[in-house]
């Protein structure tokens, strides 16, 4: 199977299928698959476009909303992850994963799928220590600094992913691992991104948490994007978690061990066979989508593809097992948690959610397929470049909180909890209406859609007789017994990655410094938050450049 890997796309769908067009015209192929490494930027419309934290000057609508509308096909299946530069709000309505357009899909805040028999994992967002303890707290419509915070990386997400047991044949990443630079060329990188060096140096160049989930899960390929360069490296692993972690690639030296492969081969008492190789990650970052820029690479892959048939496109069945078995886990707080882990003596908690043949078995009575269905709906009128071509001079407002219907149905079957559900339960939103578009409904200039009244059905699926029925959330009871919210005075003081021409210094300082507004007393009405803007010279000077 032909795999095309996609860095940061920042938008560009149009140019890049034109380019995967081009690549098959040349080389008389067929791409199979596209895989996009975050910053897609799946924007529908203006309300969409105002969730990215960029400054206004770099807002632009792209090319999605042609594929979202319908305007536009994919032309090959896409799978993507989240980076810095997203539709929030849209990527936050479904964070187990669905599809964003027809033949589009995102993974979730993290997620595995199975296409043509190839496992595929990713991790959406960049990692920010001062985030990551905490829970999803955040949604729309966004403060100047949870705009920011809701594509950071969490712990839940990286403790879910470090449960899977089988072999990965890609992950997908927007940041580095940290030290992956440590096993390529390192002084052409220098040479390239010469303010790399000090971040280098300080462990600040790439994500820790990334650096613990290669060792973990040891795949066979990982590709990543966010820096804006092309970097190859191949890391060798010593061991591994289990057995079956890496297939074939395990690592096996000891003579005791040769030595019974060579009985059990009827080989000759006393030969040795050669060692097994050392199982190894292939790693590789790619540019973002810019003329005469490395944005793009094709991996011919071994799979169970048929010539000239779809692309089989499935659930996979151990991380579906994991988001069950750790549904309990999820949080909304916006202070620091912590999840199950060894402790000393006596264990009292599980820590350990590798499915068991027991949950594997159960799950299987839930889905009597995991072949993903094709239920992607429009939930928001799509941008018209016709009624709006102005956008970039108009007064637009973010959109309100809205509930996904492809997210309310994989909830119900699996049986857990929709993050999003839970953080307006936790902050005393009430719940809007699971939200579906009027397929005769036009987009209008400056339109602001009210989330809690339903749209009427989109004409890219059946017309459903009734309103959607929402899924009431499993840990209701939970939601209900939380203190009233608090809020935190902190701003992102990091600079953010800029989609600009010229290449600016990726941010890695991290802000430590907290000042925490006391929490009103029980039966008291909630204070107003107030954000203390400190250094606000660098936030003018941003928007100044």
């Amino acid at each position: 199977m032909k795999i095309a890997i996609e860095g940061c796309a920042h938008g560009e769908l149009e140019r890049i299928y034109d380019t995967i067009a081009c690549i098959e015209k040349e080389s008389n192929t067929k791409i199979d698959l596209l895989l996009c490494c975050g910053d897609f930027q799946s924007t529908r419309n203006l309300e969409d476009l105002q969730t990215m934290a960029v400054p206004k000057k770099y807002l632009d609508i792209c090319t999605f909303y042609k594929y979202y509308s319908g305007e536009c096909v994919a032309p090959v299946l896409t799978i993507f992850i989240g980076g810095n530069h997203e539709a929030s709000n849209y990527l936050q309505e479904l964070p187990y994963g669905g599809w964003v357009a027809p033949n589009i899909y995102y993974l979730g805040y993290a997620g595995v799928v199975n296409v043509n028999g190839v496992r595929i994992a990713g991790i959406s967002g960049i990692f920010k220590g001062h985030d990551f303890l905490r829970g999803h707290h955040e949604f729309p419509p966004y403060t100047e600094s949870t705009c920011r915070s809701v594509y950071h990386v969490r712990q839940l997400e990286v403790f879910r992913l470090k449960q899977l047991s089988g072999k990965i044949d890609i992950f997908l990443s927007h940041d580095w691992p940290t030290g992956i630079y440590e096993y390529g060329n390192k002084a052409q990188l220098l040479r390239k991104k010469p303010y790399f060096a000090a971040d280098m140096e300080s462990g600040q160049l790439g994500s820790r948490p990334l650096e613990e989930l290669l060792k973990v899960v040891q795949p066979s390929y990982w590709f990543a994007a966010h820096l804006h360069c092309k970097f190859a490296a191949l890391v060798p692993h010593s061991g591994s978690k289990a057995p079956n972690k890496v297939g074939d690639g395990a690592s096996s030296s000891s003579s005791s061990s040769s030595e019974s492969e060579d009985e059990g081969e009827g080989a000759t008492r006393g030969a040795r066979l050669p060692p097994k190789p050392v199982a190894v990650t292939k790693f590789l970052a790619l540019d973002k989508c810019l003329p005469r820029r490395a944005f793009l690479q094709v991996l011919d892959i071994p799979s169970e593809a048929t010539e000239g048939a779809r692309p089989t496109f499935e659930y996979d069945a151990e991380w579906l097992a994991i988001l069950q078995s750790t549904n309990h886990l999820i949080s909304m707080k916006e202070n620091y948690y912590y999840l199950p882990g060894k402790k000393a003596g006596a264990i009292t908690e599980r820590f350990d959610f590798t499915p068991t043949e027991e949950e594997l078995s159960a799950l299987s009575a839930k889905f009597q397929s995991l072949t993903i269905p094709e239920n992607f709906q429009r939930t928001v009128p799509a941008f018209d470049p016709q009624q709006q071509r102005n956008y970039k001079h108009m007064a637009v407002g973010q959109p309100k909180a809205q509930l996904n219907p492809q997210s309310n149905e994989f909830c119900a079957v699996l049986g857990v909890d929709d993050p999003l559900c839970l953080a307006l339960l936790a902050n005393g939103k009430d719940l809007p209406e699971v939200a579906v578009a009027d397929k005769e409904q036009e987009p209008k200039e400056n339109i602001e859609l009210d989330a809690e009244e339903p749209i009427e059905e989109s004409s890219c699926s059946p017309a459903p007789t009734e309103p959607t029925e929402l899924v009431a959330p499993i840990k209701r009871k939970l939601n209900l017994s939380l203190p009233a919210p608090t809020f935190t005075a902190v701003e992102d003081d990091n600079v953010i990655e800029l989609p600009e021409e010229d290449e600016q210094p990726v941010a890695t300082a991290e802000t430590t410094v907290e000042e925490a507004i006391p929490q009103p007393a029980p039966g008291s009405p909630p204070s107003i938050k107030k954000l203390k803007r400190r250094n606000q010279n660098i936030y003018q000077a941003a928007d100044d450049e």
